[in-house]
């Protein structure tokens, strides 16, 4: 029995539809750029292919001058040259490195080579067709889109050049015709596999850089933050961002009594336990970080008023932890000045601290001044 409209086999017909739409979508709006380093690269292949396109249509203004033809020919063919020269330099006044880090910055360039194999294909046909030297600027066109291009996106343009070639340029389906389209179509699969080694290649080294960022950053130990990394977002929070922010600085207290009675496998052990509970009882958007040794530190967003709050949840979970090895915590709280330098802050919680401990540890001071 048939399926209707809203039944099974329409809802696989449409998804047959929006698969090959959805497919055409993620090559269009492909994003080039997460970083600067490649927006960069992006910025300098465009000022390559305005340079390309100014020597190509010099070359072609030449061509024609030495080439005999009827003046109809002669003055459509300096136009598109003109035509090409005038238009590429437009693409330098864009926000280019900003594009190319959004969704719809690879659109740009797609419509720029479909316009580039626009002009060649009709300049080709006015040229003569097939017979004309100017086709070979096709070609030119694919490898620079390999330079740069993801695969997919070179397979699409090199389907459109193709058939364009084969129903604006060849005049028809003759064997010399196909026998180009084939080259072109061979040609394109060429580029594409250089472009895929290109993207593989940054690819990698995009997740090497990522890899060692997060490497740089991360206490091997406990795998929180380290020491550079806290000191980071601390310089963004005294920058003023997404305030007001506090400081609680955490140490241990008996921790070296750990060691020396269990060994520093079992203190290590302790330091990840204590990371887990920090970590328990602060929000997502807060830091937890261990500076060194059995000193850390969280950074939150909070006011003064709830900042003791805070860091008695955290006194009382490293108390938790601690409770079978004699472990506590002495706790030093600021506040986060606009402006002030990251040690300074630290100094602050630092002087906390230490009157927590003197007053017998399992303390929380406050320091605002």
């Amino acid at each position: 029995m048939d399926e209707g409209p809203d039944g099974d086999g329409g809802g696989r017909r449409r998804g047959d539809l929006r698969r090959p739409r959805a497919a055409v979508r993620a090559v269009l709006y492909r994003q080039l750029a997460t970083d600067e380093d490649r927006a960069a690269y992006w910025v300098r292949h465009v000022r390559l292919g305005v340079a390309l396109t100014e020597v190509t249509a010099l070359a072609v203004a030449g061509y024609v001058l030495m080439t005999p033809g009827t003046p109809t020919r002669t003055a459509t063919l300096m136009a598109l040259a003109v035509v090409a020269a005038l238009a590429a330099p437009l693409l330098l006044l864009l926000p280019l490195a900003a594009m190319v880090r959004g969704p719809r910055g690879s659109l740009l360039f797609y419509l720029w080579s479909l316009a580039d194999t626009v002009l060649v294909t009709v300049a080709t046909r006015v040229d003569g067709g097939a017979s004309s030297p100017l086709s070979v600027l096709l070609f030119l066109l694919l490898a620079f889109m390999a330079v740069a291009y993801p695969p997919s996106g070179v397979v699409l343009m090199g389907a459109v050049t193709t058939g364009g070639y084969l129903l604006c340029v060849s005049g028809g389906l003759g064997s010399s015709a196909v026998f180009v389209a084939l080259v072109m179509a061979t040609y394109t699969l060429l580029c594409a596999m250089a472009s895929a080694n290109q993207w593989e290649a940054q690819d990698r080294q995009v997740l090497l850089l990522r890899t060692s960022e997060v490497l740089a950053a991360t206490d091997p130990l406990t795998g929180c933050l380290n020491r550079r990394a806290f000191l980071d977002r601390l310089g963004s929070a005294a920058a003023g961002a997404g305030g007001p922010w506090v400081v609680c600085l955490v140490d241990l207290d008996g921790f070296k009594g750990v060691n020396d009675r269990s060994g520093h496998a079992a203190g290590d052990a302790v330091l990840r336990e204590v990371t887990a509970a920090l970590g328990v009882v602060v929000r997502e958007t807060d830091t937890v970080a261990r500076l060194g040794g059995d000193e850390f530190a969280v950074l939150a967003r909070s006011t003064a008023a709830d900042a003791a709050s805070l860091a008695a949840r955290l006194r009382d979970a490293v108390a938790a932890v601690g409770a079978r090895c004699g472990v506590t915590a002495s706790v030093g709280v600021t506040e986060v000045r606009a402006g002030e330098a990251g040690h300074e802050v630290l100094g602050r919680a630092d002087q906390a601290m230490y009157r927590a401990k003197s007053a017998g540890g399992n303390q929380v001071t406050a320091l605002t001044r």
